[in-house]
């Protein structure tokens, strides 16, 4: 039977064996980025100006059109209504100007 000293020891050369191939297979696929690189004409200048996401419209915040005058709790208008317009007009809560 194996005891745990001898697969801690087992672990640790697997370990080692899997990290060297690890760095061959980096190796071989840098070598391989750079051929086609080379191959197409492409820099790194070419890479870190690639087509980008297009960009994202700002998002502003939206002007309170109504308020309780009570609490001066406001409301945008968009979105779930508040529950202090509840079985109320909103109209009469509108901001004016």
């Amino acid at each position: 039977m194996t005891s745990y000293a001898e697969y801690v020891e087992q672990i640790a050369k697997l370990q080692s064996l899997a990290e060297a191939a690890r760095k061959n297979e980096i190796d071989g696929a840098i070598q391989k980025i750079k051929e086609l690189m080379q191959l197409h004409g492409v820099s790194i200048d070419d890479l870190s100006s690639a087509r980008s996401a297009k960009p994202t419209k700002a998002k502003g915040t939206v002007a309170a059109q109504f308020k309780n005058p009570e609490t001066g709790e406001t409301w945008t208008g968009r979105g779930r209504a508040p529950r202090w317009l509840d079985g109320k007009d909103k109209e009469q809560f509108r901001i004016k100007g």
